[in-house]
């Protein structure tokens, strides 16, 4: 592998780093909570192999769809749904152009495809981590008080296709989300 061809992947990891520098903005409609995308990747790749795990899906192909989903976004920003009403991202060719000359590319782009034509198991499992993780967030706003997450609720759960993330939403709606960390709360 020549240079230029590893400087390429370097200025990648570089634009890839931004992800956590990006506010996810639909936060700031909910009024509280923040959350950068990089945060929302890492917990959605987290919520993703434990849905593949539990429903014998491909776990390593679930968690990189997780981990590139929201890639595009280094270019277009995260649009929240107020801003989609107006504007329309291109995130096709905000991938296309992030990954073209990369070795590894073409499968960046198939498993970001892949995700988002929802056509195999492991698709609609990765956007059912990507909308479980929304609703960790709204749960804990939730606790802390935020009344306008319980709002948000009922839009993301008709979402969930896998009988698994449905099961996993009632059960996070039901815990607490300080529950872990509490002494004597753990089974």
């Amino acid at each position: 592998m020549g240079v230029e061809s590893l400087k390429r992947i370097a200025d990648f990891l570089f634009e890839a780093g931004m992800l956590a520098k990006l506010p996810r903005t639909g936060f700031a409609f909910l009024g509280s909570g923040e959350q950068s995308i990089a945060e929302h990747t890492y917990r959605t790749a987290v919520v993703g192999y434990a849905l593949a795990k539990l429903e014998g899906a491909d776990p390593a192909k679930v968690l990189m769809m997780c981990l590139f989903h929201d890639l595009p976004e280094t270019r277009t920003s995260d649009l929240n749904n107020v801003s989609k009403r107006y504007t329309r991202a291109d995130e096709a060719r905000a991938l296309e152009d992030q990954t073209r000359r990369l070795p590894f590319g073409p499968e960046v782009r198939a498993l970001v495809e892949e995700f988002k034509a929802q056509r195999s198991k492991e698709a609609q499992l990765a956007r059912d981590a990507d909308q479980l993780e929304l609703l960790l967030m709204l749960k804990e706003q939730l606790d802390l008080g935020n009344k306008k997450a319980e709002k948000w609720i009922p839009y993301v759960l008709p979402r969930l296709k896998s009988g698994t993330a449905q099961r996993l939403a009632r059960a996070i709606l039901e815990a607490d989300s300080d529950g872990w960390w509490f002494p004597g709360q753990q089974q």
